[in-house]
């Protein structure tokens, strides 16, 4: 048995996508799209199997390439993209006098194709289509013995019951004498060449497979669905050891200032969360890459973040433990200050931990953005983008960031001078702690990387969503420095000099992203925490003000 696979198209259904990964290699549940259908058609009992390429020719060939199938496989590259009926003439050369499959690669499907290519055997016609039922779709024409009598019905039903409409799945058996009714050379379409045999009254059978499922892929939406319902259920077996038929509920959560798109999976009585990245567009490392690289060493160094139970790195879905819905922020809400000082001081002690601990066999090439916390990403990411962000976008004012440069790389040169660097997390504050059964859990640790342990201490305590009291920030920051201290030898000095200047330039980078998340991502929840993140701003440069600031400060107290 032999089969043709068509895979040279664009895939502009699914563009941007598509610009650098070829449809076939569209991942669902960490299988390319291509993989699963060779596996299917080897199971079905083919031997020689034919992929047609054009877009990204070589990406495809490189997969096979790193392969090894027990059926032969055999690239044809298409100078000119021949449609679905060139692709098939094209071929002719390698069909001998057997019936061979044709089958689309943007398709997701269950079908039993060892039963399709029987069904065919079973009667003399040139050709056998797999038909389903999918109301989106549904407009070719079959009657009631199953024989095809139009393509492209505009109507989603027939008066009576003796015809009705279906879905080409893009399933097909044909036997080698249609090749000779096709034209050499030339783009044509399958549907065309059916058409044209309909009229020569050649007889077309239908395969009405709706006891099975089928989905086309072939746009974003559909797609990510498809990803999203098949993944999980491989997750919920890794993490409950659940294998249900059983629907599984999705339910969207709140996220955070990111893009990405988090949600409550149910299945039975189990849960998970589920976090979408979004589909893959570039071969470097990604967010979701850094989630997963990251978060897997935390949790193998013992520090507690949720466990990571499955991923598929080019959909961009990773699932991982629930640990409800109570954040740092919530918790300490409803406890007094003593409680409120207990907590962090919990929370400081996973800090100590993770910046020391995780530091070690930690590889830079996880990281998304920057291995590590320096000048440059001083400057860019957090003055910058403050200046761009905050005081031009948000407040309006009309300024030039030339004038501050200065100021800039001298806040920059002064916070590498005096850091005491470890395991880095760079968004360590109360809503990134989770609280599960009294025990406190780290969350959103991608943009980890190498850096300052006071950046993160600065974050937790100056943190707008929580507005500690100064006494307690006070004792908290006193609390770090001496059980650091007593673990690590080092300058107390340098660490409340850094800390002071990692203050300050996480407070840039807080006013920089409310006022970006607020203006530009329409998340305008973010906008009641500038009024004291602005306040604290004051307080950190005042807290500098032995420094050569003066610019920065002057436009920081104009503001206020």
């Amino acid at each position: 048995m032999k089969a043709l696979i068509l895979s040279a198209g664009f895939g502009t259904r699914l563009l941007p996508y598509t610009k650098t990964t070829p449809k076939p290699l569209f991942t669902i549940d960490n299988k390319p799209l291509l993989d699963i259908i060779i596996e299917q058609l080897i199971h079905a009992g083919c031997k020689d199997i034919i992929i047609n390429t054009h877009h990204l020719a070589k990406k495809i060939n490189d997969y096979i390439l790193s392969k090894k199938y027990s059926a032969r496989i055999t690239t044809i590259f298409e100078p000119e993209i021949l449609g679905t009926g060139g692709a098939i003439k094209n071929i002719s050369k390698l069909i001998e006098d057997q019936p061979f499959f044709v089958i689309n690669s943007d398709i997701y499907t269950n079908i039993n194709l060892s039963e399709v290519y029987r069904f065919h055997k079973s009667h003399p016609f040139i050709a056998t289509l797999v038909l389903y039922d999918c109301k989106k779709f549904n407009t070719v024409t079959v009657d009631s013995m199953g024989f095809i009598k139009e393509f492209n019905s505009k109507t989603n039903s027939k008066s009576g019951f003796m015809e009705k409409n279906l879905t080409f799945t893009g399933i097909q058996v044909i036997e080698p004498v249609v090749l000779h009714e096709i034209k050499t050379q030339r783009f044509s379409t399958s549907i065309e060449l059916y058409k044209k045999l309909i009229l020569q009254k050649n007889r077309l059978k239908g395969f009405i497979a709706n006891k099975s499922s089928w989905v086309d892929i072939g746009t974003c939406e559909s797609y990510k669905e498809t990803a999203k319902q098949i993944t999980a259920k491989t997750a919920f077996k890794k993490s409950h050891n659940k294998n249900s038929r059983d629907k599984i509920a999705f339910v969207k959560i709140q996220g955070d200032g990111s893009d990405r798109i988090w949600s409550r999976l149910h299945l039975n009585k189990a849960t998970l969360i589920m976090a979408e990245h979004g589909i893959r567009t570039k071969e470097s490392v990604c967010e979701i890459d850094s989630f997963i690289n990251i978060g897997n060493h935390l949790y193998k160094k013992n520090i507690p973040v949720p466990k990571i139970y499955h991923h598929d790195n080019f959909s961009g879905l990773v699932f991982v433990e629930d640990l409800g819905d109570e954040s740092l922020k919530s918790y300490i809400s409803k406890k007094n200050s003593h409680k409120v000082l207990s907590a962090y001081r919990s929370v400081i002690d996973i800090l100590i931990n993770m910046s020391v601990k995780a530091k070690q066999d930690f590889d830079p090439s996880w990281t998304y953005q920057t291995a590590k916390y320096n000048k440059n990403l001083i400057i860019n990411s957090e003055c910058f983008y403050f200046f761009d962000a905050f005081i031009k976008n948000y407040l309006k004012i009309n300024i030039s960031k030339k004038e501050f440069i200065d100021d800039f790389s001298y806040l920059a040169d002064e916070t590498v001078k005096f850091a005491i660097n470890g395991f880095m997390h760079r968004d360590f504050q109360s809503k990134n702690i989770m609280v599960k059964h009294s025990k406190f859990y780290v969350i959103d640790f991608q943009g980890g990387r190498t850096g300052p342990i006071q950046y993160d201490l600065a974050s937790l305590l100056i943190d707008p969503y929580v507005n500690l009291d100064p006494d307690i920030s006070k004792d908290l920051f006193n609390y770090c420095l001496n059980k650091f201290s007593s673990i690590k030898k080092i300058d107390k000095k340098k660490f409340e000099q850094g800390f002071k200047l990692c203050s300050l330039t996480r407070n840039l980078q807080i006013l920089g992203a409310f006022a970006y998340l607020s203006k530009v991502k329409g998340k305008t929840y973010f906008e009641k925490y500038i009024p004291l993140a602005s306040k604290t701003l004051a307080k950190n440069i005042i807290e500098l003000k032995s420094l050569k600031l003066k610019k920065l400060e002057k436009l920081i107290r104009s503001i206020l």
